[in-house]
């Protein structure tokens, strides 16, 4: 018998400690309600990244992005303001920008001509002189709300009020982040990786605070004191962290070929990883940052967009920078494996939900909760 969307939400109790907690259900990750309750929830209601940005330097400037299914647009104005709008015209809805990202002076829909000006005011409407109780000026593109925040663009999808960026994020995150000085830091390279698990399921799989590490991460295992590996839940972010091992450690004796090739590129007394509810990741280490950007395609695909950013972006730098994203690259194929035979599994009729580690997992359990609170108030709205 199948189960009422409502009872599989209700079947997780968020209020069981950590230290006998179990996962969410294995519904989950599989239902298709489920994902779509997550998009009109989870997705739409909290602030997204949509851009960096530095791709907003010159006006006309713009990017397109997809959240939560809806097509946006984020364009720097003549007037210099950054704005959002969903990327849909308002004559037959097709996609007004169609390129990732690029240069205009106008936004032009390629299907019927109609024009929009960088504000996203309707300015031009071939062949509609006829049209009569036609207003251009309630036929601009629909804004969406937007904010910025250190390197990067959020946009909230949802109408009506709502916290704000600064609100969502918490000034304890804002504080610790600002420490980091991430302006001195630059944008270098961008990869998108497909997966074909659940959103959720690479989630938890950083968030399992380093459990896997030792098993599935030999190179970044040799460069953390694994023993040492901390976790710390805010309102919604958690932090994991770990100091760094370097060659001279003479306690870790015998260090692989490995540990040199990581721990070459990825220095510094500490490794700092912060996961951002419900899909940013920023992972820190002396110099170097890497977010990773989770975003759900259908209930079994997801796609990560991973951005790196070093101190020096200089050609001189350029070999070992890309050394950097390379072990990133491997790291993350280690996880893409994992992850797909994760979901695999949450398929079977063996599984349905599995014991949280008190001292490992309080990050997941973090998860699960802040998730359980955004679908629930989804029944009652």
């Amino acid at each position: 018998m199948t189960m009422l969307l409502r009872e599989i939400i209700e079947s997780y109790d968020p209020d069981t400690p950590l230290a006998e907690a179990s996962t969410i259900p294995s519904a989950w990750y599989t239902d298709e309600r489920v994902f779509r309750l997550e998009q009109e929830t989870v997705f739409s209601r909290s602030w997204q990244v949509a851009a960096r940005a530095d791709q907003f330097n010159k006006r006309g400037d713009y990017v397109t992005s997809e959240i939560a299914g809806e097509p946006i647009v984020i364009v720097r104005g003549t007037d210099d303001e950054v704005r959002g709008f969903f990327n849909v015209c308002r004559h037959h809805a097709a996609a007004v920008m169609t390129d990732a990202e690029g240069h205009a002076n106008q936004m032009r829909c390629p299907y019927h001509g109609w024009t929009y000006s960088l504000e996203g005011e309707l300015k031009g409407t071939p062949d509609f002189n006829d049209v009569c109780g036609f207003d251009r000026s309630e036929n601009g593109l629909l804004p969406v709300e937007i904010a910025s925040w250190e390197k990067w663009a959020f946009v909230r999808l949802a109408n009506g009020p709502g916290q704000s960026l600064e609100d969502f994020l918490g000034h304890d995150l804002i504080d610790q982040i600002q420490a980091l000085g991430l302006n001195n830091l630059h944008w270098f390279e961008r990869r998108r990786y497909a997966l074909n698990c659940n959103w959720k399921v690479f989630v938890d799989n950083y968030l399992d605070g380093g459990y896997h590490v030792p098993h599935l991460h030999k190179g970044l295992n040799s460069v953390l004191d694994y023993s040492e590996y901390t976790i710390e839940n805010g309102e919604r972010y958690c932090l994991q962290s770990s100091p760094m091992v370097s060659t001279a450690d003479s306690f870790r004796g015998g260090l692989s070929p490995a540990h040199d090739e990581v721990s070459a590129v990825r220095g510094g007394e500490r490794a700092l990883y912060y996961w951002l509810y419900p899909n940013l990741m920023m992972n820190y280490y002396e110099g170097v940052l890497d977010t990773n950007l989770v975003l759900p395609i259908t209930i079994d695909r997801t796609e990560v967009i991973f951005d790196f950013y070093f101190a020096d972006v200089s050609a001189g730098a350029r070999e070992r920078n890309l050394q950097s994203v390379n072990v990133g690259e491997r790291i993350q194929q280690e996880d893409v494996r994992i992850c797909e035979s994760v979901q695999r599994g949450l398929n079977s009729r063996a599984y349905q939900a599995g014991r949280l580690s008190a001292r490992r997992e309080a990050g997941e359990h973090l998860f699960h909760r802040l998730l359980h609170a955004d679908l629930r108030k989804g029944f009652c709205d």
